[in-house]
């Protein structure tokens, strides 16, 4: 049985956007390169086809990839949340006990984590102990350089 993928409305339609332009750009690219390297001759000892074969693997895989994980999406719309606690799209603002420094992360899918801009993901160890938790509650983290205490300042859904 296979697991539901949560994510937001926008790591889905980022989603599908790339897997449209592996298709229609990346895809068509590849078939050229192949047909080119083809027209070289013999292809035992044609260096131009296996990066072109190799190249269509990627495309092809990453679009098989894609497809499986917009086939088992199930997109939450934080903007639609009415809850107290941290959930799944949650903008969360914490403040570090240690280094007295705020920080905040949205919670997101696997697919839609990038610590640079703010994104967990909801399987990280910070996000799972955040899950549940509501403002004012103090959470102890650990993290690969040890355990963090952070004080929840603000859950946001938008």
């Amino acid at each position: 049985m296979s697991q539901s993928i949560p994510m937001t409305p926008e790591g889905f339609q980022k989603l599908h956007e790339e897997v449209k332009y592996l298709t229609r750009v990346e895809r068509p690219k590849v078939v050229q390169a192949i047909a080119e390297a083809r027209a070289h001759g013999d292809l035992s000892e044609n260096a131009d086809y296996d990066a072109a074969k190799q190249r269509q693997g990627f495309v092809e895989g990453r679009i098989a990839e894609i497809n499986g994980k917009i086939a088992l999406a199930k997109v939450i719309d934080p903007s639609q949340l009415d809850t107290e606690k941290i959930v799944f799209g949650a903008w969360v603002t914490l403040f570090d006990v240690d280094s007295e420094n705020e920080v905040t992360y949205q919670i997101v899918g696997e697919e839609e984590a990038d610590l640079n801009v703010g994104r967990i993901s909801v399987t990280s160890p910070v996000a799972k102990a955040l899950i549940g938790r509501q403002v004012d509650d103090e959470v102890h983290i650990k993290v690969p350089s040890g355990t963090r205490v952070y004080e929840i300042i603000s859950i946001k859904y938008q």
